[in-house]
C-alpha cells in the first residue's frame, strides 16, 4: 500500500487475552422474501422464503467465495514481480503474484499462512516488538492475571499484546484486521499509548507482506483498510483524506473509472431504475411535474425517465429538474451543471417533451428554500440516490443538516420522496463497531466486483483505487466534520422520515419486477428482497443497499 511519508505508523488495540478468536458476524438473523433475479439457477425461485443472518437492522451474513488465484505484499528484500499500488499505500512496497493456494473452506486464510518464510518474518518482527518494548517500562512477558483477594485481576497491556503476537501467525487476514483494529481502538482511550502504538505497528507490518491491491477479494479490501488504520493510528486521516482529493485523476480518467463501475455493478442502476418505476407512477395523472434531484451527477438517471414518460398517451406533461451538484460529480464530467441541463434538454427536445432545468450548485447541506425554484401548480418529486449519508447529523453538529433538510423537503409537500441508501451502519458506531461492519460491508462488495472482471483488470483495480478506496479511508482514519460517510441502515432512516413527518409509501410490483429484470445481465449471486416497505439489493446474503419511498 503507498502511504504518504509521514507514516511511520502507529495503532490502538482492545482487550483480547484468553478469548477464542471469533468471527466478525455473531448477530441476529430476519426471514425475507426474496425475488429471483431472473437467472437460470433452479435452486431459487421467486417468492423462496430465505433466513438473511445479519445485524439487528436488516444486516445480511456474507457468504464468502474461495479464490485461486492470489498476490500479497512481499518485504522490501524480496523479488518483486509486479507493483500494482495504490495511490495511497507506502513507497517501497511491491506485490507479487504467489504459487501458495489457499484452502476452499477458509475464505479468509491468507496464501502465505503456510509459508515458513513468512513465519520467520514473523517471528523476527514479534522479537523485535518485545525488544523494543523491554525500554517502555518494568512489564515482563510473564502472564501477571490472575486473583487478588478474591478479585480477579487483568493481565498488563504488554502481556497482552505478547500473547496476541505469538498468536498472529495463525491468524488469516480477516483476523489480522479486526485484532489490529482493536489495538488501534483501546490506544484511542488509553494514558499511556506506547505499548498499543508499538504493538499495532508490529500487526500493520505482518499485514504489509499479506494485502495486495491486485489480489483476491480481501487482499484489496485489506489494501485499503489497512490504510485507513495507519491514517488513524497517525492522526492523518483528514489529511490523507484530503490529499486523495487533491490527486484525483482528470475528469476523464475519473469519468471512465465511475463508467467501469456503473457497468459492472448495478448498486446506481438499482437506485435508478426503482426510484424512476415510483416516481412514474407517482406522477401518472400529473401534467406539470417538478423533480428536485439532490445526486444529479451526470443526469443519467433521467434520460430513461424522459423517455418513457414522452409515451405517455394524451402527451407528455411538462417536466422541470432541479439538479443539486457535488464537486465529484463536477469534477467527473469536467464543467457545471449546465452541461447537464444541455444533456437533458437535448434528449427533451428529441422526445418532444417541454423541458426546464435548473442547477443548484452546492452541497446538500447547503440547500435552502430558494435554491430549489418550486412553482404553484407543481407536482413535487424529491430524489436521493446514496446522499443522504452525507448530510451531518445531530451527531456531528448541532445544525443537523440531515433532519433540516428532510423537514425542508417535507414543506414542499412532495407527491413522492425516494430514498436509495448503503445498508450499513457507521454513522455513531464506536470506531471498533465502524471498522467490523465496514470490513463485512465491503467484502461483499469487493467480491461483487471481483465476479465481474478478470483480477488482473486494471480498469477494475484503479476504479477501486479512484473511486471505492477514498469511502473507506474516510470512514475508518476520519472523524467529525471530515468524515463525511455516515451510512445508517433502514430501520434508522425509517425513524428519521417518520419523525420529520413523512409515511412510508407501499412500493408495487412493478418496482421489483424492474429490478429483477435489470439484474438479469448481472451475476446469479445477487438478490433482491423486500420487508419493512423497502427494496433490499444484497450480493449473496448481505444486504448492500436499500430503495424506498415516501410522502
Amino acid at each position: 500500500m503507498q502511504m504518504s511519508q509521514e507514516s511511520q505508523t502507529s495503532a490502538h488495540f482492545h482487550s483480547f487475552y484468553n478469548q477464542p478468536m471469533q468471527q466478525i458476524n455473531p448477530y441476529g438473523s430476519s426471514t425475507f422474501q426474496v425475488l429471483n433475479n431472473g437467472s437460470t439457477n433452479s435452486n431459487r425461485s421467486q417468492g423462496t422464503e430465505v433466513s438473511f443472518q445479519g445485524y439487528t437492522e436488516q444486516f445480511f451474513t456474507l457468504e464468502s467465495t474461495p479464490a485461486t488465484d492470489f498476490a500479497a505484499y512481499n518485504s522490501p528484500s524480496a523479488v518483486s514481480i509486479s507493483s500494482i499500488r495504490s495511490p495511497i499505500s507506502p513507497q517501497g512496497s511491491h506485490s507479487y503474484a504467489s504459487d501458495h493456494h489457499q484452502h476452499s473452506d477458509n475464505t479468509y486464510d491468507s496464501p502465505l499462512s503456510g509459508s515458513s518464510v513468512v513465519d520467520d518474518e514473523n517471528k523476527l518482527l514479534h522479537a523485535l516488538w518485545v525488544l523494543r518494548n523491554e525500554l517502555l517500562g518494568p512489564e515482563s512477558d510473564t502472564d501477571d492475571s490472575g486473583t487478588f483477594n478474591g478479585i480477579v485481576t487483568q493481565p498488563s497491556p504488554f502481556t497482552r499484546y505478547n500473547k496476541i503476537m505469538e498468536m498472529a501467525t495463525h491468524m488469516d487476514l480477516q483476523q489480522l484486521l479486526v485484532k489490529c483494529a482493536e489495538i488501534v481502538s483501546e490506544a484511542d482511550t488509553m494514558l499511556d499509548k506506547e505499548v498499543a502504538i508499538s504493538a499495532a505497528e508490529a500487526l500493520m507490518d505482518i499485514l504489509e507482506k499479506k494485502v495486495s491491491v491486485s489480489g483476491d477479494p480481501s487482499q484489496r479490501l485489506g489494501a485499503y483498510m489497512l490504510e485507513g488504520l495507519r491514517a488513524r493510528l497517525l492522526s492523518s486521516g483528514s489529511i490523507i483524506y484530503k490529499k486523495l482529493k487533491c490527486n484525483e485523476p482528470t475528469s476523464s480518467e475519473l469519468m471512465s473509472y465511475m463508467s467501469v463501475l456503473y457497468e459492472i455493478c448495478p448498486y446506481w442502476k438499482f437506485a435508478y431504475t426503482s426510484a424512476n418505476v415510483v416516481i412514474g407512477e407517482a406522477m401518472v395523472n400529473e401534467n406539470r411535474i417538478h423533480i428536485i434531484d439532490f445526486q444529479i451527477a451526470q443526469g443519467s438517471q433521467w434520460v430513461s425517465f424522459i423517455q418513457t414518460i414522452s409515451q405517455r398517451p394524451g402527451g407528455p406533461p411538462y417536466i422541470c429538474i432541479t439538479g443539486v451538484d457535488d464537486s465529484q460529480s463536477a469534477h467527473a464530467r469536467g464543467g457545471g451543471l449546465d452541461l447537464v441541463g444541455q444533456r437533458l434538454a437535448r434528449v427533451a427536445e428529441s422526445c418532444g417533451v417541454p423541458f426546464e432545468f435548473h442547477g443548484a450548485a452546492m452541497s446538500g447541506s447547503d440547500v435552502q428554500l430558494e435554491n430549489l425554484q418550486v412553482r404553484g401548480g407543481e407536482a413535487v418529486a424529491v430524489n436521493f440516490p446514496y446522499i443522504m449519508h452525507h448530510m451531518p447529523d445531530e451527531s456531528v453538529s448541532t445544525a443537523n443538516h440531515r433532519d433540516r433538510l428532510l423537514r425542508l423537503v417535507k414543506s414542499l409537500s412532495p407527491k413522492v420522496v425516494t430514498l436509495v441508501e448503503q445498508e450499513s451502519n457507521t454513522n455513531t458506531s464506536t470506531f471498533y463497531q465502524r471498522f467490523c461492519e465496514t470490513l463485512d460491508y465491503y467484502t461483499a462488495m469487493f467480491e461483487s466486483i471481483d465476479a465481474a472482471r478478470p483480477r488482473d483488470d486494471r480498469q477494475r483495480i484503479s476504479a477501486e483505487a479512484h473511486c471505492v478506496a477514498r469511502d473507506i479511508v474516510n470512514i475508518i482514519a476520519c472523524e467529525g466534520t471530515d468524515r463525511q460517510e455516515r451510512h445508517e441502515v433502514f430501520g434508522k432512516w425509517r425513524s428519521r422520515l417518520m419523525m420529520a413527518g413523512f409515511s412510508p409509501v407501499q412500493l408495487s410490483p412493478s418496482v421489483s419486477n424492474a429490478v429483477t429484470n435489470m439484474l438479469k445481465e448481472y451475476s446469479s449471486n445477487y438478490r433482491v428482497a423486500e420487508s419493512s416497505g423497502a427494496l433490499y439489493l444484497g450480493w449473496k446474503n448481505r444486504a448492500l443497499s436499500t430503495s424506498s419511498a415516501w410522502r
